[in-house]
């Protein structure tokens, strides 16, 4: 027998039939082996490191005006998501959507949390790696310099931000990218991933929300120009504050509110 969604003649999966395919995939990543689990987070960390990289040089130079210029660097960064959804990679932001699974007490905390870890481990090391990378490539002195000076005011306003605006511009933009996951979800081609992922990442980048993997390698790329106002400590403390927020708007705004709505069990 068809699906409603396909009775109905809509291409995609319902909003309770996502819900299930989430469930079963966080039950899937949580028993994943070890090896596969870092070597995927790290393939994660450098794809968000490579949006990161593709943003800071659409935005150099542009005078297209704020709104737009940050649109368009945001449409950039979407190759990031892009290349973890359709690439296959661990991505610890998009992994808080396991948390639907614990939820519903088929995956334990251990696994919750052996996943969130070995997973940040991971991206870390993907998206510092990039940044040696990139700096040794030489890339940033394009543009006499521009694409340099654009990483460093990127990283500079990001270690400027008061905690609770990085807080809770986290929130937000885990919630959108959660958001995108979930919208990965019903499609049923790579087409229909890529459009449902490119606005709402889109939307963070534009409105300035703060991604705890993107800033492994947007804040390490200015430090790694000698910039000295850039420093460990304000790239530790800024990870600290963004990955708490990140947590709060994936896990809870989006993964616990959809589990209460489809998948909680009426007592």
């Amino acid at each position: 027998m068809a699906n409603n969604h396909t009775d109905l003649g809509i291409d995609a999966y319902s909003p309770k039939e996502i819900a299930t395919r989430v469930e079963t995939t966080g039950i899937a990543k949580a028993q994943l082996g070890f090896r596969q689990t870092l070597m995927l987070a790290i393939l994660a960390g450098a794809f968000i490191a490579l949006g990161a990289a593709f943003y800071t040089l659409v935005v150099t130079g542009s005078d297209l005006g704020f709104g737009p210029t940050r649109f368009t660097g945001g449409i950039a960064f979407s190759l990031g998501l892009i290349l973890v959804i359709v690439g296959g990679a661990e991505l610890f932001t998009g992994n808080n959507l396991i948390v639907m699974a614990w939820a519903s007490r088929k995956v334990t905390h251990r696994q919750l949390l052996r996943n969130w870890i070995i997973v940040y481990v991971g991206n870390f090391i993907g998206a510092i790696g990039t940044a040696v990378l990139v700096s040794l490539s030489g890339i940033l002195s394009m543009n006499d310099g521009g694409v340099a000076a654009t990483a460093i005011s990127i990283a500079s306003t990001k270690l400027s931000l008061p905690w609770q605006e990085a807080f809770f511009r986290a929130v937000l933009c885990n919630t959108l990218v959660c958001l995108a996951v979930w919208l990965c979800f019903a499609a049923h081609s790579v087409s229909g991933k890529i459009l449902a992922i490119i606005f709402p990442i889109a939307a963070f980048v534009s409105l300035g929300f703060e991604h705890s993997v993107a800033n492994m390698y947007l804040i390490p790329i200015a430090y790694f120009e000698g910039v000295e106002a850039i420093t460990v400590s304000g790239f530790l403390i800024n990870l600290f504050i963004v990955t708490a927020g990140n947590i709060l708007g994936g896990s809870v705004l989006v993964a616990l509110v959809y589990w209460l709505i489809y998948l909680r069990k009426s007592p």
